[in-house]
């Protein structure tokens, strides 16, 4: 389909799945519609610990059996995604993982660099917010570890957090993955075909109004 060029805003977090899967819905839909993607990152647990913790020492942590309900749901939603996944053991504090990422993006690695973060949480246990741990995955793809020490040592990147995190709350945003297409807004993660389907009412929109 060709379309006017516009931009798609993502606000998410890593320790989210239902960001991992809207992530890898969006991204199959680019081709298609030849949007830009901007993510930005609004933190969901700023409370858990820099260090993370295991379930077992959440205060709050839901009913085991509860917990596999609402996983059963999210593994059929990333399995209709293509994604791939399970249920991670460490509770991550994602603050420095998503200075990382607008570390990657400055260097050209946004997009290999995000999935590679997914895809240490949600597939290999990996606690995600341990600086060692993301020093490893940028070298991964190709960044430089000792730039990226630098950078999350210097908290280049927290003011840009921040200012994401500001924006969200204006526009209302309590919860991820919540994307805008200038000011429509659709929360939570969505089959390829609704999400296609809200693109295109979006595009058709902006045309009928030009």
């Amino acid at each position: 389909m060709t379309a006017m060029a516009f931009k798609l805003e993502m606000f998410s977090d890593f320790v989210c799945p239902f960001c991992y899967i809207g992530l890898a819905t969006v991204r199959k839909l680019q081709p298609e519609f030849g949007f830009e993607l901007e993510v930005r990152a609004f933190q969901i647990h700023p409370e858990w610990p820099a260090e993370g913790l295991s379930l077992a020492q959440h205060p709050r942590m839901m009913d085991p059996n509860a917990r596999r309900l609402i996983w059963t749901h999210i593994l059929e939603l990333a399995d209709a995604a293509g994604v791939t996944m399970k249920a991670p053991q460490v509770l991550a504090n994602s603050r420095l993982a998503l200075q990382a990422a607008e570390f990657a993006r400055e260097n050209g690695k946004g997009d290999t660099f995000d999935e590679r973060v997914y895809r240490a949480y949600f597939n290999e246990g990996l606690n995600i917010g341990l600086q060692g741990v993301l020093g490893e995955l940028a070298a991964d793809v190709g960044l430089n570890r000792s730039e990226l020490d630098r950078a999350l040592e210097s908290q280049r990147y927290a003011p840009q957090i921040e200012r994401d995190s500001q924006l969200a709350r204006r526009r209302g945003v309590s919860g991820v993955p919540a994307f805008f297409l200038g000011e429509y807004s659709l929360v939570g993660a969505q089959s390829e075909d609704m999400m296609r389907e809200v693109i295109r009412r979006y595009v058709a929109r902006t045309d009928a109004a030009k």
